[in-house]
């Protein structure tokens, strides 16, 4: 999984650097009440957001073992699980390795109108089950993550690889609930609502596109016996000390007392 993840986000950030501002994540506040989302509905003022792609698929029955050369819904959970499926041009995740999947705080680096920003969600599920439907047993794994205070949106967000039994077909699923939080900033705010929901669909976008490629790569390597080589899209930057202090200055990301 390592080399899979590394050759997916070949930058990322050394999470140790972070380290201290991961721990305030653990115990910062939602932005909203997360207990309430049977309430999250359109007529309510959230965003419902669905998307999907297939994948490779696989053989019909229960996932292949994570070392068969076929296995695609193992490559899809192992970059599920390292969220190295982002686009880092647009998202870039940031967390301890060591952490459980299940509460693990992370930071998203976020690059929007020629600037980087930083915002904090916690993972709250991990999910790893066998759905019984009228099609016949599915295998599902995934996790949730929900926005935390500073955030320029509310909501959660679910990420899951799906293999149907029956069919062995193999999808990648993103479900979403959100709608904009307050947005001190006036620069930002404004920013924010002309290009927001563009980016939103250009991330759930990119990330399908990125899983489909991954896996096909990563299958087509084992067959091979050769190594995929490294995909990123990032280009230069402000640095990230910069665009921290531009932050701090702004008021747009806060930590619970």
């Amino acid at each position: 999984m390592a080399d899979l993840i590394s050759r997916a986000v070949p930058r990322r950030p050394d999470w140790t650097d972070y380290a201290e501002r991961l721990d305030a994540v653990r115990q910062a506040r939602y932005n909203f009440d997360l207990d309430e989302d049977h309430d999250y509905t359109e007529a309510d003022g959230w965003r419902l957001d669905h998307h999907e792609a297939e994948l490779v698929p696989e053989p019909p029955g229960p996932p292949l073992p994570a070392d068969d050369a076929r296995a695609s819904f193992a490559v899809a959970c192992d970059l599920v699980r390292g969220y190295a499926f982002p686009d880092p041009s647009l998202i870039t995740g940031i967390f301890s390795p060591d952490d459980p999947v299940a509460g693990r705080p992370m930071l998203l680096r976020a690059r929007f109108l020629g600037f980087t920003f930083w915002f904090e969600v916690r993972i709250g599920r991990e999910i790893d089950e066998v759905r019984e439907t009228d099609a016949g047993r599915v295998h599902v794994y995934g996790f949730d993550y929900a926005t935390l205070e500073g955030h320029f949106e509310q909501g959660q967000i679910t990420f899951e690889v799906r293999k149907a039994e029956a069919t062995g077909e193999v999808v990648f699923h993103i479900d979403a609930f959100s709608k904009p939080d307050r947005i001190r900033n006036p620069f930002y705010r404004i920013g924010f609502k002309l290009f927001g929901r563009r980016l939103q669909l250009k991330f759930a976008r990119t990330a399908l596109d990125r899983m489909q490629q991954f896996v096909r790569d990563e299958l087509k390597a084992r067959a091979e016996g050769s190594t995929p080589p490294p995909r990123e899209t990032v280009g230069p930057t402000r640095p990230d000390a910069e665009a921290a202090e531009q932050l701090a200055e702004s008021g747009e990301v806060t930590h619970a007392t």
